[in-house]
């Protein structure tokens, strides 16, 4: 890295204090950034990856909501709306305990990217807040999202900021806040996605993330003349993008073999087939139940609790070819990079974002495996919510068979600008590299023709 990028990561740093994620996503960009700045100086002297990395806006708010037992509570409301330049701010919202303005920072920042490769009219935005809807009675949650609609309705619109569900917020959250906004706005737009199908959604949506995680592991296993026909895959968590990876994986002949939780997780050597898969479906969707419940049916399964003081993650320790880490940011570090190598794991698509710590990168990288990073790998879910918004505009439903085909498409488009512009900028097979750039470029193109804003 020159000596200019490295100091504007330092003033990052320092304009940015505690913030360590978005710090990190920040370095990351700039490694592939500086090869652009190398080639094409025009970008450099416009300072346009500087102007990316600070939001356009960044709104906080207090959100206070009453609980079932009359006990007044207080939450933080965010929203980070970081560029618009190729299109409205497009990225979800987070309800979590951990949600914090660094985290939804680097969240935003990485949406810019993954929103400009899905080829979509998308700017990039996050938002969220600390409350945790886990434990809380549909009421409570109700009462939240129409608290929380209150404050984040001044700043969202279908030609503005198009939010979507993220961790915590499914579909049950998505359709309080949209009811809230509807209700006080007294318009029907499509000024969220992830709506429910009766009033607005697409089909396909809460598959698309781990869908289209499959689909990117499935392109860079062809490029090795390869499939997933056969393949034994990790995957780490046990929500949306973790369920219907697994599903695809079946479906294109693979086995996956883990699913996890905060709590711990599941091995089941003889694979999670279609049955307990929707078991699984049912335990976190409906009774919203703990990993652990599955090695209790299947005695085919082994589970193992978390154990906070430990080095690595036991999870990415098995014998496998393949590994969609889909749980939360840094799970893998270079401690689980180099057991995954050492267990002949050699594609890696990333279904969560920014899974893998940079030293964790650092090493698959170096070893020449297959590693897609998430602004490429799991962009299925961003893409499929770009579609629900044009089937809003039109107002027209596409079928199931119609959203997945175009998912499959933009799959494949993506997966094909990582390969043409790593090679362009001489490091070929490096998809990190590809991604970035392939996402930088559009977006700085765009922001050089509108000019200083």
């Amino acid at each position: 890295m020159s000596s200019s990028m490295k100091d504007l990561i330092a003033e990052v740093i320092a304009k940015n204090p505690a913030e360590p994620e978005f710090h990190q996503a920040v370095r990351e960009v700039a490694d592939s950034v500086a090869l652009v700045y190398d080639k094409y100086p025009e970008y450099r002297q416009a300072k346009v990856f500087e102007r990316m990395i600070e939001p356009e806006r960044a709104v906080q708010f207090r959100v206070t909501w009453v609980d079932d037992r009359g006990e007044i509570h207080i939450n933080r409301g965010f929203r980070i709306q970081m560029n618009s330049a190729i299109g409205p701010y497009k990225g979800g919202l987070r309800f979590h305990p951990s949600v914090t303005l660094g985290i939804l920072k680097f969240l935003a920042f990485e949406q810019v990217y993954k929103n400009s490769l899905t080829t979509l009219p998308m700017g990039g935005g996050k938002g969220g807040s600390d409350f945790d809807p886990k434990g809380k009675s549909d009421a409570e949650v109700m009462r939240f999202c129409q608290s929380f609609m209150n404050e984040l309705y001044r700043h969202i619109g279908a030609d503005t900021d198009v939010p979507a569900g993220d961790i915590g917020v499914g579909g049950r959250e998505i359709g309080y806040l949209f009811g809230q906004y509807k209700k006080i706005v007294n318009q029907f737009t499509g000024v969220l996605t992830g709506k429910g199908l009766n009033w607005g959604g697409s089909l396909i949506r809460p598959e698309a993330t781990g869908y289209g995680a499959t689909y990117f592991a499935a392109e860079m296993l062809a490029t090795r003349g390869q499939s997933m026909e056969g393949k034994v895959c990790l995957v780490s968590g046990s929500g949306n993008v973790s369920q219907y990876t697994v599903e695809k994986v079946l479906q294109l002949g693979g086995k996956a073999v883990t699913l996890s939780d905060s709590n711990g997780y599941i091995y089941d050597e003889e694979g999670i087939d279609r049955d307990k898969l929707a078991f699984v479906m049912n335990l976190k969707n409906v009774r919203r139940g703990r990993i652990k419940e599955y090695a209790e049916k299947y005695k085919s399964a082994v589970y193992t609790p978390v154990d906070g003081k430990a080095a690595c993650n036991p999870l990415w320790s098995h014998r496998a070819d393949c590994a969609f880490p889909s749980a939360t940011q840094n799970e893998i570090n270079d401690l689980d990079a180099q057991n995954l190598l050492r267990n002949g794991v050699y594609c890696i698509s990333e279904g969560a974002n920014m899974p893998t710590t940079p030293e964790g990168v650092r090493i698959f990288t170096d070893a020449g495996v297959l590693y897609g990073p998430g602004k490429a790998a799991n962009a299925g879910g961003v893409a499929t919510s770009g579609l629900e918004m044009s089937q809003n505009s039109m107002r027209l439903p596409w079928t199931r068979d119609e959203v997945d085909k175009r998912l499959h498409i933009i799959m494949k488009s993506i997966h094909k600008t990582c390969v043409e512009t790593a090679e362009r900028f001489g490091t070929p097979g490096n998809y990190v590299n590809g991604a970035n750039i392939g996402g930088f470029l559009k977006v700085a193109d765009a922001m050089m023709d509108q000019g200083i804003i």
